[in-house]
C-alpha cells in the first residue's frame, strides 16, 4: 500500500532524508520512530503530496506521489503534526467543507460527518469555534478531517500530541481499530503507544533507515539473549562466579545494591534458556538469601535507544555537512 525506494531531500546543501527505503503491507500499522531532526516530518510530507523529493521514488495506494499526486491525495488522509485548522468556523461545518473538498458525494457528507465526530469523541462540541477549543480537541479535530473521507491510507504525524492521559488512551484505541480498514503510518516519540499500537517500525537516524520489522523481530535482533533480574543477600563474588558456573549463562553484571542487603545482578543466557531455576538452586545449596528473581522482557524503547545510541557514536553530522547549517533544518 505504502512504497518508499531511495527516497532523499535535500534542502540546499543539507540532506534531510537520503535513500530511505521501506514498505507498508495493506491494513498494516506502522510507527515511523526517529530523534528530533531525522528526517520523520520530511518523509511523511513527500508521502502526503505537501512537497517534492529530491530523488528516488514513492507510492501510495498503488500511485506515484510525484507524478499522480492528485490520485494519492485522493486516497489518504493526513494529519500533519501542527493541525491547520479555520478557527473562525464551527466543527461540523469545517468537516462538511473538509469532506466536500475531499470529494465525498453531497449525500453521505452528513453522515460521513457525524461517524467521525464520533468516532473522534468531538460531537459534544461540533458546535463550537474551533479558536476557542483546547489543544487536546484541537488535536481530535485533525484527526477527524484525516478520516472524514474514510481513506485507504492514513499518514498521522504525532496525533496524541498535547493530549491528556485519558485523551491518549482513546485517540490510541481509535487508531489500533483502524488497522485492516485502513493502512496507518504514524510517527509519535511516545514508544510504549507504537507497541501497544503497531505491528511493526520504521526506524530513522540522520535522515537514513538504520532498523525496520515487526517489534518481536527487531527485539530478537538487538537483544539475542534472554535477561533475568536477581537479588540475593550472599557473598557477591562468590554469587556471580556461581551464577556464571550455571550452563547458558553468557553474562553476570552487578546492577548495585539490592532493598534488604542483597546485591543486585542481570543474568543473560542464550534466548529460549529459562535460567531461574538453577539460581533457585544454586541459592537453596550455598543457603543463600533469595530476594527477588524474574524475568527481563525487552522493549522497544531498548531498542530504539540501542539502534539511535549506536548511530550517533559513528558521528553526529554528516560528513560534508555544515553543523550550523544541519541545526537549522533540525526541526524539518
Amino acid at each position: 500500500m505504502i512504497e518508499v525506494d531511495k527516497l532523499t531531500k535535500h534542502y540546499g546543501p543539507v540532506t534531510a532524508i537520503r535513500d530511505v527505503s521501506f514498505t507498508v503491507a495493506p491494513g498494516e500499522i506502522v510507527g515511523f520512530l526517529g530523534p528530533n531532526g531525522a528526517g520523520k516530518s520530511t518523509t511523511m510530507r513527500v508521502l502526503a503530496c505537501f512537497m517534492p523529493a529530491s530523488d528516488g521514488s514513492a507510492r501510495v495506494a498503488g500511485f506515484d506521489v510525484f507524478r499522480e499526486s492528485m490520485e494519492v491525495r485522493r486516497r489518504i488522509g493526513y494529519m500533519p503534526e501542527n493541525v491547520p485548522l479555520y478557527n473562525d468556523m464551527r466543527v461540523a461545518p469545517y468537516l462538511d467543507f473538509v469532506a466536500e473538498a475531499k470529494g465525498v458525494p453531497r449525500s453521505a457528507r452528513k453522515r460521513r460527518v457525524a461517524e467521525v465526530m464520533d468516532r473522534c469523541l468531538i460531537a459534544d462540541v461540533q458546535n463550537r469555534l474551533i479558536r476557542h477549543l483546547s489543544k487536546g480537541y484541537r488535536q481530535r479535530v485533525g484527526l477527524a478531517q484525516a478520516l472524514v473521507s474514510d481513506p485507504a491510507v492514513l499518514v498521522l504525524d504525532e496525533p496524541t500530541i498535547g493530549l491528556d492521559p485519558t485523551q491518549i488512551k482513546e485517540i490510541r484505541a481509535l487508531i489500533k481499530s483502524l488497522g485492516g480498514e485502513h493502512t496507518v503510518i504514524l510517527s509519535t516519540h511516545i514508544l510504549p503507544e507504537v507497541a501497544m499500537v503497531c505491528s511493526g517500525v520504521v526506524i530513522i537516524n540522520r535522515g537514513s533507515i538504520v532498523a525496520q520489522g515487526p517489534i518481536d523481530r527487531l527485539v530478537e535482533q538487538f537483544f539475542p539473549t534472554a535477561r533475568v533480574e536477581v537479588e540475593i543477600a550472599g557473598p557477591r563474588a562468590a554469587v556471580r562466579e556461581g551464577m556464571r558456573s550455571i550452563p547458558g549463562v553468557v553474562r553476570v553484571e552487578e546492577s548495585g545494591d539490592g532493598s534488604n542487603g542483597g546485591g543486585r545482578f542481570v543474568v543473560e543466557s542464550a534466548r529460549g534458556r529459562d535460567v531461574r531455576g538453577e539460581i533457585f538452586q544454586l541459592a537453596a545449596q550455598q543457603k543463600w538469601n533469595l530476594l527477588e528473581l524474574r524475568q527481563v522482557g525487552m522493549t522497544l524503547e531498548e531498542v530504539f535507544i540501542r539502534v539511535v545510541a549506536g548511530e550517533e557514536r559513528e558521528g553526529a553530522t554528516p560528513a560534508g555537512t555544515d553543523p550550523a547549517v544541519a541545526t537549522e533544518v533540525a526541526t524539518r
